[in-house]
C-alpha cells in the first residue's frame, strides 16, 4: 500500500530536500506540497492524504493551527517536523491532536521509518523531547475533569479498552499492544478508535498522556 503525503514547509530548499527523500522510498507518494499552514488544510482537504508532515513555524496560518484543522476534519494524520523542541510547540502540536512530533536533525531512514509507522497508526516523540515534555503537556486540568465528573467517560470503556489504554499510556506499538493481550492487530486498532471515539480524543498520543495523568 502507498502512503499518500502532503509536505508543509515554509522554506522551499527544506521542502525539495523532504519530497526527494519521501520519494526515495517505494511506498511512499508525495501528492501535494504547502508553503503555509492555509494551502496545507486546503490541499488535504482536496486531496485526502494518509499523512501530513508538518512544519510548525509557517506564514499566514502556522502548523499549529494548520494540524488543528486537519485533525478535527479527519482529513489525515498528521507528522509535525521541525527545528525546534520548544515546550510550546511541542504542547501545542500534540494538543491539536499530531500523532508525532520529530526534530528536523532526523535521518533521512528515520525520517521514512516515522512516516510509515505514524501512517500505520502510531505515535512518535523525538527522543530529545522525551516522555517528561509529554507527561507535562497533559494538563492537570484534564485529569481532575475526568475524576471530577466521577470519570464517567472511562467508565464507558470495557475491561478490554482499560487494557488498552493502560498499554497507550506505557508507549507501546499496536503490534506490541497486540502480542501483550494475545489479540490479533486489526483488533487493538479497533480498540483504539474506542478508546479514542470514548474519551473524546483526538489521537492515541493524548490518549497515552491522560493514562499516564489517571495512573498517578
Amino acid at each position: 500500500m502507498t502512503i499518500r503525503v502532503i509536505v508543509a514547509e515554509d522554506q522551499a530548499a527544506v521542502r525539495s530536500g523532504l519530497v526527494l527523500i519521501l520519494q526515495s522510498a517505494p511506498d511512499i507518494a508525495v501528492v501535494g506540497e504547502a508553503s503555509d499552514g492555509e494551502q496545507t488544510v486546503a490541499l488535504a482537504r482536496r486531496l485526502r492524504p494518509d499523512l501530513v508532515l508538518m512544519d510548525v513555524r509557517m506564514p499566514r496560518t502556522d502548523g499549529i493551527a494548520a494540524t488543528q484543522a486537519v485533525v478535527a476534519e479527519g482529513l489525515a494524520t498528521v507528522l509535525v517536523l521541525t527545528t525546534f523542541d520548544q515546550d510550546d510547540y511541542v504542547f501545542g502540536a500534540l494538543r491539536a491532536g499530531a500523532s508525532g512530533f520529530l526534530l528536523k536533525d532526523i535521518s533521512a531512514d528515520d525520517l521514512l521509518d516515522a512516516v510509515r509507522r505514524v501512517a500505520g497508526g502510531d505515535c512518535l516523540i523525538a527522543p530529545t523531547v522525551g516522555w517528561r515534555l509529554t507527561a507535562e503537556y497533559a494538563s492537570a486540568r484534564a485529569a481532575r475533569e475526568y475524576r471530577l465528573a466521577g470519570s464517567t467517560a472511562l467508565e464507558t470503556l470495557t475491561p478490554r479498552e482499560r487494557e488498552v489504554l493502560s498499554c497507550l499510556g506505557r508507549g507501546l506499538s499496536n503490534a506490541e499492544i497486540s502480542t501483550r493481550l494475545q489479540m490479533a492487530e486489526t483488533t487493538v486498532k479497533t480498540h483504539v478508535s474506542r478508546v479514542l471515539g470514548k474519551l473524546g480524543l483526538r489521537s492515541r498520543t493524548q490518549a497515552a498522556v491522560l493514562a499516564r495523568e489517571l495512573e498517578r
